[in-house]
């Protein structure tokens, strides 16, 4: 999850958000390589004593201003276009969950399991134990296993939400009648939090989304005991 001043992004948990994480200091490091030689093109010029008035053209500088910049392009283009690649990928996921925005909750059905579903209400302050955190914590929580890949289908009943977990690397917008899918795989055990990214009413701050990422073994008991309860 998010630390207080924090300014990089969350530590991936899945490696979809490892490769954005990557391509991310990719695309900064041009980005400060483009600054510093614009910096010193404006130095160099605003310093200079000496100029050419009767220079009116240079052919060599315009085909390096035209091929550097298609250079560039080319350059943070091609990694991009593998990620968003990566990012529709769905190969035999092994898990199928229903995600459903609602003003102002996530309601959550497992497809491959017969009565699987559930509504996930964020923790009044009030009612927080201590560890858990506010405005984070909800009632139920998603339970996938680990190092599964897991498709999530996403939808709205009302209006526009936005299902959003930042150390998955995943956002998906939830419209009504339409359904949006997504998949993730975790490579480790863990608690990761998310909230809804599109503002969607008055308590628009207050429908997070909590996934829970556990060893396949105790995800079969989960599921059992869930079964039961219903």
């Amino acid at each position: 999850m998010a630390h207080p001043s924090q300014l990089g992004f969350q530590d991936a948990a899945s490696p979809l958000m490892e490769e954005l994480l990557n391509f991310h200091d990719h695309a900064l490091m041009i980005v400060f390589l483009i600054s510093t030689l614009v910096l010193y093109i404006i130095v160099a010029m605003v310093t200079a004593s000496l100029t050419d008035k009767l220079v009116l053209d240079s052919q060599e500088i315009e085909i390096i201003w035209t091929i550097l910049p298609a250079a560039i392009l080319i350059f943070i283009a091609l990694p991009s276009l593998r990620i968003l690649y990566l990012m529709d990928e769905i190969n035999d996921p092994h898990l199928t969950i229903k995600a459903m925005g609602h003003q102002w909750y996530w309601s959550y059905e497992y497809t491959d399991y017969e009565d699987l579903a559930f509504d996930s209400y964020m923790v009044p302050t009030q009612d927080l134990v201590p560890g858990q955190f506010r405005l984070l914590e909800t009632d139920h929580r998603m339970v996938v296993p680990m190092e599964s890949p897991i498709r999530v289908l996403v939808s709205a009943e009302d209006v526009l939400h936005s299902w959003t977990v930042p150390a998955l690397g995943v956002k998906v917008d939830a419209i009504p009648g339409r359904l949006n899918q997504t998949t993730f795989i975790t490579n480790r055990s863990g608690v990761f939090y998310g909230q809804c990214s599109e503002i969607c009413g008055a308590n628009h701050s207050f429908m997070p989304i909590v996934i829970e990422s556990v060893p396949l073994k105790h995800f079969e008991n989960w599921t059992s005991l869930m079964v039961e309860d219903i």
